[in-house]
């Protein structure tokens, strides 16, 4: 990454009162940018954003629909961002199936609502739109997906991902190869984890809940294997590629990676629950429920793209990411202590930069 490429740069980050734009928001701001932020409020409380009021890192803090073509246009007209990080989305796979019209609504139309707003816009050099790893045809035959792997989805989640997918090559061959000077990728991460993530029904959120209090934890999926990575992982290689496009003319980045740990970062839920429970110093039983829902048993991504262009890899261990998330969310926890999570993470941030060894 160029030394103060970032700095003031406008940035428009799209669900950053979400997990991911939490981290994305203070990870920017400690490179100087200016973030202009784009989401509805915070779904799960507790939350983030709003609790450690991550607002004072931003320029400005639009709360808006992204399915509000009229005002996301207004928006970008107005701020001009340089670079866009898209992330709004409905997240949850078994939320999917409960609310599957607004699942695909709010992931389809609303990623097509950006991509619609950045084409008259100048100013967008660059914009990195998120889908998951997720999107790829998981026939559970225990391979490690390409970015040329077939696309599918068995969950509603999934499916409403690989539309994106599909969607945005198809605009991105329709109206930015050779009339439009920003550059659009899409990019695919395992699973993402670090402190701050509420969402429903996620692992180490349920976890560090029923450790902290030494109540049951009732796991589904206790033989699933996932790529886990800390969160920071993929956002700085969405930065690195994000940088890349911005002066790439020949728009040679364009299209899709991966960001994903090796598979020995692999591990299963149940080693994820047994590393919390030791980390919080925990009582608590550890049992396991019906499946109702279809979830992939097996989850692997090949990121050797990102490593032969990018030269991007994961440089935490599936364990010390687990880690660095556990203490995070003992800090939270701890009256005494929580006014201090926000420095907290700028640490873990800065700790993170020296591991890339690069003077930021």
């Amino acid at each position: 990454m160029k030394k103060n490429f970032w700095r003031n740069k406008t940035v428009l980050v799209t669900g950053h009162t979400g997990f991911k734009g939490s981290w994305l928001t203070l990870i920017l701001n400690s490179l100087g940018a200016k973030v202009i932020g784009y989401a509805l409020n915070p779904i799960s409380k507790p939350n983030f954003f709003d609790g450690a009021k991550l607002t004072k890192f931003l320029k400005k803090d639009y709360r808006a629909n992204i399915l509000n073509l009229k005002k996301l246009k207004n928006v970008i007209k107005k701020e001009k961002p340089d670079l866009v990080f898209h992330l709004a989305a409905q997240s949850s796979v078994l939320v999917s199936y409960k609310e599957p019209v607004e699942t695909i609504t709010v992931n389809v139309i609303g990623t097509i609502n950006l991509l619609e707003s950045i084409k008259s816009c100048k100013s967008v050099k660059s914009a990195i739109i998120v889908t998951t790893d997720k999107v790829y045809l998981n026939l559970e035959k225990k391979i490690r997906f390409k970015e040329t792997s077939p696309l599918g989805g068995h969950d509603i989640y999934s499916a409403s991902k690989a539309s994106c997918e599909i969607l945005t090559e198809s605009y991105i061959k329709s109206f930015y190869l050779k009339s439009n000077e920003c550059k659009i990728s899409t990019v695919r991460s395992g699973n993402c984890i670090g402190g701050g993530d509420w969402t429903k029904d996620r692992i180490v959120k349920d976890s560090v809940e029923s450790f902290l209090t030494n109540k049951k934890l009732v796991i589904r999926q206790p033989n699933a294997s996932r790529p886990w990575q800390h969160v920071m992982e993929p956002l700085f290689g969405y930065l690195k590629l994000a940088e890349k496009t911005y002066f790439d003319k020949n728009k040679k980045f364009t299209g899709s990676w991966n960001f994903a740990p090796s598979k020995k970062n692999n591990l299963k839920v149940k080693n994820v629950a047994i590393l919390g429970k030791k980390i919080l110093q925990s009582r608590s039983q550890i049992c396991t429920t019906k499946q109702i829902y279809y979830e992939s048993e097996r989850l692997s991504l090949d990121s050797t793209k990102s490593l032969k262009f990018l030269n991007w890899k994961t440089l935490l261990t599936a364990k010390k990411a687990l880690e660095l998330t556990f203490q995070w969310y003992k800090i939270y926890y701890n009256k005494r202590l929580k006014n201090k999570i926000v420095k907290f993470t700028f640490k873990q941030i800065e700790d993170y930069k020296k591991r890339l060894n690069f003077n930021f």
